[in-house]
């Protein structure tokens, strides 16, 4: 498992708290990835100003997302992998101000069937259509979904359903951990 997503999951279930970044007590979303950043590299390289819950909304300025490309290593949108940082635009026409963790992305894995043997089957039909014979493939589907803090909840994983999906609008990857299981 990557250890940025190991280390996300360890804050579900903290309440959200607006400007928070302490595990079990409360955070928001910033404060989150700030709380990852502190225990997979140590101190965190600069220290957020106050900011409102529209994050610099009125002025269109798009705060979030310059303090995010100062940090953190941008990567394409198309290249999604666990524990990724993603962006969010809440509003076509909004500033981008929600974050999260990618916890894990679409992928077809073989389960272990009886045994413990993999058994390797392959799908009824051809191309996109292809259904996999109903006992005889032990596949399964992972879902994609991303760890964040959302008020009214706290820290949840959640489905990246379509329309979270459709308001990604940067990913990045935490220094030095894109190679590796980050």
């Amino acid at each position: 498992m990557s250890r940025v997503v190991e280390a996300a999951r360890g804050w579900i279930g903290t309440p959200y708290v607006h400007q928070a970044s302490c595990k079990g007590a409360g955070c928001d979303c910033l404060g989150l990835i700030r709380g990852v950043w502190r225990e997979l590299l140590g101190a965190e390289p600069e220290l957020p100003p106050a900011y409102t819950m529209d994050w610099s909304e009125p002025q269109g300025a798009e705060a979030l997302w310059q303090a995010a490309a100062r940090h953190l290593a941008a990567k394409p949108l198309a290249e999604a992998a666990p524990g990724d940082v993603i962006l969010f635009r809440m509003r076509e026409g909004s500033v981008a101000k929600h974050l999260g963790v990618q916890a894990s992305v679409t992928e077809l894995r073989a389960a272990p069937g009886p045994a413990g043997r993999v058994r390797r089957a392959r799908p009824v039909g051809g191309g996109m259509g292809a259904a996999w014979p109903i006992g005889q493939a032990d596949v399964f589907s992972c879902k994609p979904s991303f760890i964040h803090a959302y008020a009214g909840h706290g820290v949840v994983e959640s489905p990246l359903s379509p329309p979270w999906q459709r308001r990604i609008v940067a990913r990045f990857h935490f220094p030095g951990m894109s190679r590796q299981r980050s």
